[in-house]
């Protein structure tokens, strides 16, 4: 089954390869299909434009003309490969779920997307704050899920998905637009010292006053 829809320059196709089983059954039944799969990328690059302030500035995206989401019955939950391109989404976590088996689907796409148009300092950013990026943006689009760590969590700024996301989210309370402007900086590399620039403090120091105003 291919969906393809033409939105904002940037083709979307998804490729349903789930056959009958149980994952792919919710899939289409809950979830809606490549019909809503397909919407939903092209839902989730405006609102990642928008955060990271790309809207009207084409140059300041990745090249990225096309995102196919595959969904197949593999392992873990989704992965983003082929620099942006393709997004592989394992249904077998849909059949394992008892939430929101659309809403976790769409969270899920949001972060994945996010990994199709961010910047991560030409491979040199922490892994952690590249996911956390993600995260954060599926934070402000309102699908965290229910499981996520609440403010102030977590052992290290850099820790990843939802610690990080919560630790930007203060970040970019201190001066809004900070993660569209540390994506923009993380172009073509990488130094902790963008949170210098940016918010005029070291980023450890940032997160002990992030995790002594929650109490941790």
């Amino acid at each position: 089954m291919l969906a393809v829809s033409l939105v904002n320059a940037v083709d979307y196709a998804v490729v349903d390869n789930t056959g009958d089983s149980a994952g792919g059954r919710r899939f289409r039944g809950e979830v809606g299909g490549a019909s809503y799969a397909t919407q939903t990328l092209g839902a989730a690059t405006d609102f990642t434009w928008r955060l990271f302030q790309q809207t009207n500035n084409p140059s300041d995206r990745r090249s990225v003309t096309k995102i196919t989401l595959f969904m197949e019955n593999t392992n873990g939950v989704a992965y983003n490969s082929n620099s942006g391109s393709e997004i592989h989404f394992n249904v077998g976590h849909l059949a394992s779920i008892s939430v929101d088996v659309k809403r976790e689907f769409t969270g899920v796409v949001y972060h994945e997307v996010v990994h199709s148009w961010q910047w991560n300092g030409a491979g040199r950013a922490p892994g952690g704050l590249v996911e956390g990026i993600a995260d954060y943006v599926r934070l402000k689009a309102g699908y965290a899920p229910g499981h996520w760590v609440g403010p102030g969590r977590g052992d290290r700024w850099d820790q990843g998905y939802d610690v990080t996301a919560r630790f930007l989210d203060y970040c970019n309370d201190l001066r809004n637009g900070f993660v569209a402007e540390l994506n923009k900086k993380m172009r073509s590399g990488y130094s902790d010292g963008f949170f210098v620039d940016l918010l005029g403090k070291d980023v450890n120091q940032l997160w002990r006053e992030y995790k002594a105003k929650y109490g941790q």
